[in-house]
């Protein structure tokens, strides 16, 4: 019997599926654009559950690809672009109440075989273990072109309603148990067939169940407390992490979700190093890592606060990094590298650069730390907002005014460009028995985008320059998530993607 055993499979997309899924869509659509790679990426990225496809005998004949959002929240009359983010689905809302299903390609070969319905249930059951209010459709119309002289779109959709008139889209969703919500103008550019009309269908999951866990946020505040540290000579790592508790401490009474200590302040520990080298200071420096780490952990959960632990030289294999480490309040760790390294940092202490843009889950979402140089690439922070950072925290450490004002000047930049919240913490003061780290140079801040909900300067907080000092200052990612959509101006959302984009090959 197996020589007559053909196998069907319904499954979720992989990266490997990715130039099949872009052949399929060609194949199904010759007359519209069809998926970019980088597009098919995001989604995997994004929202891994709600891309599916059916494979036969090894061959990729069906897909479809969905995201969630909160549908009131859109205009009755949106497109395709709005609703998905010109296709990238970086809108997606894994707190939404409903499934948006933005594409279903069968390839033509395979009609009539009820690939689409699987793809359409496996939809419903998606939406029935996320416990999803509905799911919403655009959907097509494309027999519409052969009646435009006849009818109004309002009028094809009776007619096709009442199985006057089939049309392979709109019919096939009536039968899957969809209902006509609205018609839509000018959803897709690209579908002359449909006369860039779509009809707005849903279908609602009876066995949704309201949860008291999930509401409408009117707000959704963090607090950042920022570390102007104090660079001065001591005589013990006992001295440091005395120095460092007092500070998680002023933190944790202002409530802080996040205490940032700036980059290398550990080098604070080579005032009682007696090494002259400084290549060879920062590997006796390294010896310190475990003590360094234990510190923070401990700290992170005896205060209950998140700490971006500045950064600290770390010797890996042989090689010497400049790393961040994140110190959640639960006692987990991450960590990102540096990864554009200074001239300085080469010539002196022979650093290597990291290669990885990492993006961190916490109880206040999405963070990425950039480490002082990094910020001042602009890709960073747009591939850091595009794995769904929020916050960019960057420890810095810099000796004089304009290296300063660099950092400065590029974490603002930031936040405007990606509309993101920036922050930058700092050191100050001298430490004068320490080669290539004498003088220090900082004023830490808090920034925002530049737009009528945030402060007028787009800062919502800083420290008097060059004093030991803390900042203190909240955020909202609430504000921050309807800026993105409806700001005065929308630059995140305004990218030309046909005309650039950023290849990120990790």
């Amino acid at each position: 019997m197996s020589r007559f055993e053909k196998r069907v499979i319904i499954r979720n997309i992989r990266n490997e599926d990715i130039d099949k899924i872009i052949e399929l869509s060609k194949k199904c659509f010759p007359k519209m654009n069809s998926w970019k790679r980088d597009q098919l990426e995001s989604h995997l990225d994004i929202f891994p559950e709600g891309q599916f496809c059916v494979e036969l005998e090894g061959e990729i004949i069906g897909s479809c690809s969905s995201l969630i959002i909160n549908f009131d929240e859109y205009d009755d009359q949106h497109t395709w672009d709005e609703i998905t983010d010109k296709g990238y689905i970086t809108n997606h809302d894994p707190e939404g109440y409903n499934l948006y299903g933005i594409e279903v390609a069968v390839d033509p070969n395979y009609r009539r075989m009820k690939i689409g319905r699987r793809l359409y249930e496996a939809r419903k059951d998606l939406a029935r273990r996320m416990n999803l209010k509905s799911i919403v459709i655009g959907g097509r119309i494309p027999n519409y072109n052969k009646y435009v002289k006849e009818m109004t779109p309002r009028d094809y959709v009776e007619e096709v309603m009442h199985h006057n008139i089939y049309d392979p889209v709109l019919t096939f969703q009536v039968m899957n148990g969809f209902t006509l919500k609205r018609v839509n103008k000018n959803y897709l550019d690209d579908d002359k067939a449909s006369m860039k009309y779509a009809t707005l269908m849903e279908w609602n999951n009876v066995d949704y169940q309201p949860t008291s866990k999930r509401h409408f946020k009117t707000s959704f505040p963090v607090r950042i407390c920022a570390i102007q540290y104090m660079m001065k000579k001591i005589h013990s790592f006992d001295e440091f992490a005395q120095q460092c508790e007092y500070y998680a401490d002023v933190g944790a009474s202002y409530q802080s979700d996040f205490v940032v200590f700036p980059e290398i302040f550990t080098t604070q520990l080579l005032s009682f190093i007696e090494e002259k080298s400084p290549s060879q200071a920062i590997r006796r420096l390294t010896e310190y890592t475990e003590d360094y780490i234990s510190l923070f952990t401990s700290l992170a959960i005896k205060y209950n606060v998140n700490i971006i632990g500045g950064s600290h030289f770390v010797e890996e294999e042989g090689d010497i990094y400049n790393i961040a480490y994140l110190f959640r309040r639960d006692g987990t760790i991450e960590k990102q590298y540096k990864i554009h390294i200074t001239p300085n940092e080469r010539k002196y202490w022979g650093i290597h650069g990291g290669d990885k843009v990492e993006v961190f889950d916490t109880d206040c979402g999405k963070i990425a730390i950039q480490i002082c140089y990094d910020i001042e690439f602009p890709e960073l922070a747009r591939i850091a907002t595009e794995k769904g950072a929020n916050i960019i925290f960057t420890p810095f450490c810099t000796d004089e005014r304009q290296g300063y004002l660099r950092v400065r000047y590029c974490a603002q930049a930031r936040a405007v460009e990606n509309q993101i919240y920036t922050m930058i913490a700092g050191t100050v003061g001298n430490l004068t028995h320490v080669e290539n780290m004498d003088i220090q140079y900082a004023q830490s801040g808090i920034f925002t985008p530049s737009d009528f909900p945030f402060p007028r300067d787009a800062i919502v907080g800083e420290c008097h320059p060059n004093i030991e000092n803390v900042v203190v200052g909240d955020v909202d990612l609430e504000i921050l998530r309807r800026n993105r959509k409806s700001g005065n101006v929308t630059p995140w959302r305004d990218r030309r993607k046909d005309l650039y984009e950023i290849k990120y090959d990790c």
